[in-house]
């Protein structure tokens, strides 16, 4: 039996789109982890002191997330 060589090339570009691709997530992900820690602080900013005590949290705990 003979041993079939396949080369698979990528289309045309497609290196160049998934490497625009990759660069804009890179940016984007910052942006959306910035914002996640944002409302989680917004959240937790309007329980009570007795409900941030129920999960472990003080006030100022708060502002390092």
């Amino acid at each position: 039996m003979a041993n079939a060589s396949v080369q698979a090339h990528a289309p045309l570009g497609a290196i160049s789109i998934y490497r625009v691709a990759d660069a804009i997530v890179s940016m984007v992900r910052p942006v959306k982890d910035w914002n996640d820690a944002r409302l989680t602080r917004r959240e937790l900013s309007s329980l009570t002191d007795a409900q941030l005590d129920d999960i472990g949290l003080t006030r100022e705990e708060i502002a390092q997330i």
